[in-house]
């Protein structure tokens, strides 16, 4: 045998070229941890993006605007449902701990896509600049503490052999 075929001992990391990028990124969170500090990070990062976003499209940047499809506008909660019901299928057959990973990162994103527009889908009017709007901000601010709040509050330890996501 060739040293490049000879199995891994468990105590031994896998080697660094084959390993989850999600792995190398946070380093010490358990696979199964992992999910939920990205769904955070994928929440707050998405929601600062759409607000920058609608708020270029709100003043008129150049060369970007609304998606519309016929001549109607499709709100950004619709494709956050999208996305939150693939990440329920691919919930349902995957469960390694990459695909963990990236649905974790894609439902925070689907989750945030949503509660930016908490306001519209309580009211059922397009309230996202106006006073009420503000629900959606509130909601989203409030989201991002809690959560924050617990993942900072409660362990997870990693175990040096389940934690082999590198397949």
């Amino acid at each position: 045998m060739t040293p490049s075929h000879t199995p891994r001992s468990p105590d031994r990391p896998p080697s660094t070229a084959h390993r989850s990028p999600w792995l190398r990124l946070l380093p010490g969170i358990s696979s199964e941890r992992r999910g939920f500090v990205l769904a955070w990070w994928g929440f707050a990062l998405a929601f600062g993006g759409m607000r920058l976003l609608t708020w270029l499209i709100h003043i008129d940047v150049a060369g970007i605007g609304d998606v519309q499809a016929g001549g109607v506008h499709i709100h950004h909660y619709v494709w956050g449902i999208l996305l939150l019901a693939v990440v329920g299928a691919a919930g349902l057959v995957e469960r390694s701990a990459r695909a963990r990973a990236w649905m974790g990162l894609a439902y925070g994103v689907g989750m945030a896509l949503i509660v930016d527009e908490a306001a519209l889908l309580i009211s059922l009017e397009d309230i996202y600049w106006d006073t009420e709007g503000w629900v959606s901000i509130a909601l989203a601010l409030a989201v991002i503490a809690v959560v924050g709040g617990v993942l900072a509050s409660t362990r997870g330890r990693r175990s040096p052999t389940r934690d082999r996501d590198d397949h």
